[in-house]
């Protein structure tokens, strides 16, 4: 459905597939140290049990203290930082979900989604990113993910819609609530940014390649693997968000940094359990 003045954008692959990538077994599990922060991922993944593609995404990131971070993770994980400070992303975008050999329903498979997220470490020295919460446009997704990855996905109402060069992204939570968790967030799309513009915060904040989530006592992770985001400029032109404070977290109070992108193809490892 289309927003008054915007057009509703669309993508999809010829018949409902989408090109195979290869994909190579490393065991490189992405632990790193300091100073090892670069744009491409350190493993492949052999065997996925998905594809997806994550398309017309923008991060926008806040810095916390980090002991506001950290009170909300299990045990096992601990809140990475950067400049001495935690990070937390809303991050909205359009998603395409295919198995693995690249097949996909139209009316399954093709969804808005929103994450609230931060960045952590398990007790093996394994960096990725904690969900605080998934809202999503599809039940059917939601139901999938919840029991599959014990991700805290939500069901929501949600539009992305684009005219020129912005984009707003609307999302209000229905199931299984805060009814008053909703995000506006409208984006102007600056220039492309290259490699030697990057810094070592933009791969802090946007090349991150494990999730972690936990059910009951055990530990779980899975591996996402894509080619480097092609990211851009970007500025944020409406922020009207509860999502993050709906996680718990106290309501941001300065801008976003912001950084956009047209889409990465992702092949998503099988849950795999992790170390605290």
């Amino acid at each position: 459905m289309a927003v008054a003045g915007f057009s509703e954008v669309s993508r999809a692959g010829p018949g409902g597939r989408w090109p195979m990538m290869r994909v190579v077994a490393s065991d490189d599990m992405g632990a790193r140290g300091p100073g090892e922060l670069t744009a491409s991922c350190p493993f492949t993944v052999e065997r996925p049990v998905m594809r997806q593609r994550w398309e017309r995404l923008t991060f926008l990131h806040w810095s916390f203290e980090p002991a506001a971070v950290q009170r909300l993770l299990p045990d096992g994980l601990v809140v990475d930082t950067f400049g001495g400070r935690a990070w937390v992303g809303l991050v909205p975008f359009f998603m395409h979900v295919a198995t693995a050999g690249g097949q996909q329903a139209p009316w399954a498979s093709r969804f808005c989604e929103t994450n609230v997220r931060t960045y952590v470490r398990d007790g093996a020295g394994h960096t990725g990113i904690w969900f605080f919460s998934l809202d999503a446009a599809r039940l059917s997704a939601v139901a999938v993910a919840r029991a599959t990855y014990s991700l805290p996905y939500y069901w929501s109402s949600m539009r992305l819609a684009a005219r020129g060069e912005q984009i707003t992204y609307t999302c209000r939570r229905r199931l299984p609530g805060p009814r008053t968790a909703v995000s506006r967030v409208r984006i102007s799309i600056g220039d492309q940014l290259s490699p030697d513009d990057l810094d070592q915060r933009d791969h802090f904040l946007t090349a991150r390649w494990i999730l972690f989530s936990v059910s009951g006592r055990r530990h779980r992770l899975a591996r996402a693997w894509h080619q480097p985001w092609p990211l851009h400029r970007a500025r944020a032109e409406i922020v009207e968000d509860r999502l993050i404070a709906a996680a718990g977290l106290p309501q941001p109070q300065d801008p976003p940094l912001v950084h956009y992108s047209p889409g990465v193809d992702v092949a998503i490892g099988r849950p795999e359990s992790g170390r605290s």
